[in-house]
């Protein structure tokens, strides 16, 4: 398979094919990245995405939060490691900016981005010798796999009861009348982005190796889900959001 190079944006979140990605970038290898894919043909502004695999801009043997008394590193590799390939996990999604706005205030530089999740990729190499990571991928095509259609009945019923039993522990109204896609596909991307999954969770989704393995786990993960949260009264000091935050 021929591979691909380009910009590399690691996330210490997931981005699944389909889903709409908004980005406030403000630190300097990143801006240099935006006014470049700016500058670029209208219909090529699209940028590969990663998730960290410790979740953290750290390099991937330090435990904890980054000293605050050491020096800031700087360049595009910055709290990456020596390798920075081995920071990131294997299989990402390239993203197409639909918008790129650089920020006006002076205050407040860099650039507001609106892009969304295209085709999975798997990660070959990365070049940190310019002013931001470029990425060398290969493009992943996504098979249905066997049973696909009869796996994503069960998905969306097991993502409703989900969705009900989460809406009640949060003390929320969950809105009715919300269509799900028919295409199994689409479906288990759109799951996997609304369930409220950590970062390791999630990228196991995105790694399935078909849409139907994809759809077999997220059943699984449901009925896991929705059968911890309808013993919430139960269960002391449930954290139900599990999802780091993320300073980018």
């Amino acid at each position: 398979m021929t591979s691909l190079r380009l910009p590399l944006f690691p996330l210490n979140s997931v981005l699944f094919p389909g889903l709409v990605l908004p980005l406030n970038v403000f630190e300097a290898r990143y801006r240099a990245m935006m006014r470049d894919l700016s500058a670029a043909p209208d219909d090529d502004h699209r940028f590969a995405v990663v998730a960290i695999r410790d979740g953290r801009e750290v390099a991937p043997t330090a435990q904890g939060m980054p000293d605050a008394t050491a020096p800031t590193a700087q360049g595009p590799a910055a709290g990456f490691g020596d390798d920075p390939v081995k920071a990131f996990h294997a299989v990402g999604c390239i993203a197409d900016a639909a918008t790129i706005r650089e920020k006006s205030s002076a205050e407040d530089t860099g650039y507001e981005v609106l892009a969304t999740g295209t085709t999975r990729f798997r990660l070959l190499s990365v070049d940190a010798s310019g002013p931001y990571l470029m990425a060398e991928l290969e493009e992943l095509e996504e098979q249905p796999g066997a049973g696909a259609g009869a796996l994503a009945s069960g998905v969306v019923r097991a993502f409703r009861t989900y969705q009900k039993r989460l809406a009640w522990a949060n003390e929320r109204t969950l809105s009715s009348g919300q269509d799900l896609p028919a295409d199994p596909s689409v479906l288990s991307y759109l799951v996997a982005a609304a369930a409220v999954l950590d970062v390791p969770a999630k990228q196991r989704l995105l790694e399935a190796p078909d849409t139907a393995a994809r759809l077999a786990q997220e059943l699984k993960l449901l009925r896991h889900e929705s059968a911890l949260l309808g013993k919430l009264p139960s269960l002391p000091a449930v954290d139900l959001t599990r999802q780091p935050t993320s300073p980018n």
